[in-house]
């Protein structure tokens, strides 16, 4: 089955990057010359989604202002309250229907050539199971991250049967983590019906997709590209910086300035 639909959760607060979000939402805040959001939008028209919903929170009306006039239907919903990520996709039940749907943070930008979104739905659409994006984590880092159990399928592609979040060091079923992006069957509605509330009382994607790869088993694809954290200072600066490097206008004089900085600096 193709997929065609993408759910994008934009209802979180943006804490970490305060006080710039105290009054514009992080998602519109600017990467060279286009918001964070727009770059989540471009990946997924190139992806071939053709139908977008975005959860947004109160204040944020600001982000559909922006989004007007993109040749993609995009449709709101706003999450009343912060509970969860897993309550925010739940918002999309009616949206989906019975059809998978691609479910993206936008928080995390995705640089490659072939659209990380594609990538996973590919393996969606050969294989029939959930799918996410991952990449590799030192022993150091993976505590931060949700660490998945994997075996190798083929090439970049393998079969995840179990996840845990955060795990304590020596605990991790794998160095493997989930960053960013997943393609979802909607019975992961159902699922998430039956979460219960985990840290901090909320409802989270990732215990309904542990659920899920436990039950039916899910996809894990290493994916080609480089992913920037926006929603911390140092991603950020990290991606307006490695972005702006390849900006058709200015990257080369960018690249020159950089230069010339550097070499002065002290």
């Amino acid at each position: 089955m193709k997929v065609k639909k993408a759910v994008i959760l934009a209802a979180g607060l943006g804490t970490r990057m305060l006080p710039a979000t105290k009054a514009v939402p992080k998602e519109l805040l600017n990467i060279a010359d286009k918001p964070a959001i727009q770059y989540i939008i471009e990946e997924l028209t190139a992806s071939g989604i053709e139908d977008i919903l975005v959860v947004i929170s109160r204040g944020k009306e600001a982000i559909q202002n922006h989004l007007d006039g993109l040749s993609v239907n995009i449709t709101y919903v706003r999450q009343q309250e912060m509970k969860g990520t897993g309550n925010a996709v739940l918002y999309a039940k009616g949206f989906a229907g019975d059809d998978p749907f691609v479910v993206i943070y936008p928080d995390d930008i995705m640089v490659s050539k072939t659209p990380v979104t594609r990538q996973i739905c590919d393996a969606f659409e050969k294989h029939g199971l959930g799918a996410v994006a991952m990449k590799e984590f030192s022993d150091k880092d993976i505590v931060k991250y949700s660490s998945l159990k994997v075996d190798l399928l083929e090439n970049n592609v393998y079969k995840v049967t179990d996840m845990n979040e955060k795990p304590k060091p020596g605990e991790a079923l794998s160095n493997y983590s989930i960053l960013g992006r997943c393609v979802l069957p909607a019975k992961i509605f159902g699922i998430l019906e039956e979460t219960q509330p985990g840290l901090n009382g909320e409802i989270w994607l990732t215990d309904a997709m542990k659920q899920l790869a436990r039950a039916d088993g899910m996809l894990g694809v290493d994916f080609e590209g480089i992913r920037y954290d926006t929603g911390n200072k140092l991603g950020f600066l990290k991606a307006v910086t490695e972005i702006g490097l390849l900006h058709e206008e200015a990257g080369a004089e960018y690249k020159a300035y950089l230069k010339d900085l550097i070499s002065t600096w002290k």
